[in-house]
């Protein structure tokens, strides 16, 4: 079950000390906003792809329940790993986001869908379909460690990640 989203400004004002500690980190503001959602929030699930999205589309083929894809696409400007289908998939199977360290495509496709997308940035060319990469392994994008069962914050200041879900 995905969280409430909260206000990622509030959160780190009131979580000062789990900054501190580093259970509670901020990704750096590298992101683009796409997508029908502009704040989200959710239990995480990652991926880790360079340039092929085979397993991007695999796990948004799941049912989302809330939960929030990162995936780790190496920050590829080379080629997109999302695209208006699998965004589509997405906003079909109850994602409630995706964060993408790399490009997508199709944005005016993306951005009807509700379903929150923070990316690199945008590129007409898409992704190989090897399969190749990994399901459900810490990634480390933006500056922050990323594992499974995390939780992401996402609105217009920022993307946060904790350990477990917070309240204000």
């Amino acid at each position: 079950m995905a969280a409430l989203p909260l206000a990622t400004a509030e959160v780190c004002d009131a979580n000062s000390h789990m900054i501190t500690s580093g259970e509670l980190r901020a990704l750096q503001p590298i992101f683009r906003t796409y997508g029908g959602r502009r704040l989200f929030a959710g239990p995480v699930v990652t991926v880790k792809v360079f340039e092929d999205n085979v397993l991007v589309r695999a796990l948004l083929e799941e049912k989302g329940e809330g939960r929030v894809l990162v995936v780790d696409g190496g920050g590829s400007l080379r080629r997109a790993l999302l695209g208006g289908n699998i965004a589509m998939l997405a906003q079909n199977n109850g994602w409630a986001g995706i964060v993408i360290n790399g490009c997508v495509r199709d944005v005016d496709e993306i951005n009807g869908c509700d379903v929150g997308v923070r990316a690199l940035g945008s590129h007409p060319m898409k992704s190989d379909k090897k399969g190749a990469g990994e399901k459900h392994v810490p990634v480390t994008i933006a500056g922050a460690r990323i594992c499974d069962g995390e939780w992401l914050y996402a609105d217009a200041d920022g993307i946060l990640v904790s350990g477990t879900e917070l309240s204000v």
